[in-house]
């Protein structure tokens, strides 16, 4: 069958009934002079979205990620950081996010590396070579990616590794690191090409990393071996912990292990089943370390296992959608937000399912449920969300989460193990499905700065 082009008489029928409708140009006179958003707003959904919430942790300030792609390493942080907080008690305590983003970036360079030595005898326009080039040395990350690096690495309080200019703001970084990546492979691949042995593939890429880690350096400073943890609590009483090293102050003042924390999701397509677990090829920092593994739920048990977490008082890690009917300003996220449909005389029917599977929707960032407010018969209405973008977005920085944009647009919950009825980690223990590099599921470690 030939492809058929556009012909005048559909123009005609496309245009024929434009002006025969007052309302509907009224309305496109608003879209073409304010923008969709501005003309559909619902100022209904404004005024549901209330912040008072019935389940609430009281938190410290709000962090700030600026220009970079780090919500996953913000949004962990924070959850560990109350805890941290509670026990010292300094409600305003702060990690250092610069200090697991150096060792991060260390750490994605030697996967990339090792990646290029294992697809050295594809070929360069296979689709598994091209996906690895496009992203060496991303800022995303994943819950999992995030454990790797603490249990390895330990963590830091802030004012031990501080931010930098290019923490902040981590595009240049970025694009040279990538740059010194991709000739890296280029590299590799011409030794290989000429017999290289993988003892002398693994020298040469020994030297590399030793450059990436004196760039590093270069643009996020020298990460601590020790240091004196020193600090005056909510009642001024001062406190000093001498000599600790990243790892003792992590097994100190966390003792949380990774292997606590149950990565859950909610993907309700054909190819995930529930009940299974997932993991996605090519997704990862450490070698050797924790890898990324899901365990597939229905919406009801993932919002279920949310909500008993935060009634132990204990926050929620997730990972959602956030670009999907969200305002910036008021921090709402919520599905009657905008009328869309109302606006522009038509509809909009994908699923959850069919978003997933024809690329509408996938997970792009990492935020904290610190708090719910629940009905008289305890059913979920709406949820308070900690973000990491500032005290100048949503209301001081927190953000306000419908309970039917969590059934539509939250995709993962980070659950600790106590939570857990014993079916879903017998379910957990199974061994995951190997998903394809660009599968929706591992989208959120692919954020850039």
């Amino acid at each position: 069958m030939s492809k058929k082009t556009v012909h005048n008489s559909l123009l005609s029928l496309c245009k024929r009934d434009l002006h025969l409708n007052p309302y509907k140009e009224v309305v496109q006179n608003s879209i073409l002079k304010n923008g969709v958003e501005k003309t559909a707003f619902n100022n209904r959904s404004a005024l549901d979205m209330q912040y008072p919430f019935s389940l609430e942790l009281e938190t410290g300030k709000i962090t700030n990620q600026e220009k970079s792609g780090r919500c996953w390493m913000f949004a962990a942080l924070n959850m560990f950081r109350y805890k941290i907080s509670q026990e010292i008690k300094v409600k305003d305590f702060e990690l250092s996010q610069n200090y697991p983003l150096f060792w991060d970036k260390f750490e994605k360079a030697n996967y990339f590396l090792e990646n290029i030595i294992e697809t050295r005898k594809e070929c360069i326009d296979s689709r598994i070579v091209m996906w690895l080039m496009s992203n060496p040395v991303q800022d995303g990350g994943q819950w999992d990616m995030f454990s790797a690096l603490m249990e390895k690495y330990g963590i830091v309080p802030k004012n031990i590794m501080p931010e930098t200019f290019h923490s902040s703001d981590t595009r240049t970084m970025n694009r040279l690191l990538t740059l010194k990546l991709r000739e890296s492979a280029q590299r590799l691949r011409e030794m290989s090409e000429k017999n290289s042995d993988e003892e002398s593939l693994r020298q040469e890429k020994e030297r590399i990393l030793g450059k990436i880690y004196d760039m590093l350096v270069s643009f996020l400073g020298q990460p601590p071996e020790s240091f004196d943890f020193e600090y005056r609590d909510d009642d001024k009483t001062y406190h000093h912990d001498r000599g600790l090293t990243p790892l003792n102050f992590y097994k100190k003042y966390v003792n949380i292990g990774p292997d606590d924390y149950v990565s859950i999701i909610h993907a309700p397509t054909r190819d995930k089943p529930f009940l299974k677990t997932y993991t996605v090829q090519y997704l990862g920092n450490v070698l050797g370390g924790r890898a990324v593994k899901y365990l597939n739920v229905d919406i009801h048990t993932l919002k279920e296992l949310t909500l008993k977490q935060l009634s132990a008082k204990e926050p929620v890690w997730f990972g959602c959608d956030v670009g999907q009917m969200m305002d910036r300003d008021t921090g709402i996220l919520d599905t009657d937000l905008y009328l869309f449909e109302d606006a522009l005389g038509t509809t909009f029917r994908l699923d959850k399912a069919g978003r997933l599977d024809y690329g509408e929707s996938l997970l792009t960032h990492a935020m904290v449920f610190t708090g719910v407010h629940l009905s008289e018969e305890g059913k979920p209405l709406r949820w308070k969300v900690e973000n990491s973008w500032s005290e100048k977005s949503g209301k001081g920085g927190f953000f306000i989460m419908s309970d039917s944009w969590f059934d539509e647009f939250n995709y993962q919950a980070v659950i600790h193990r106590k939570h857990l009825p014993s079916e879903i980690l017998t379910a957990f223990e199974q061994t995951p499905v190997i998903l394809k590099p660009w599968d929706p599921m591992g989208s959120l470690a692919l954020m850039k700065g």
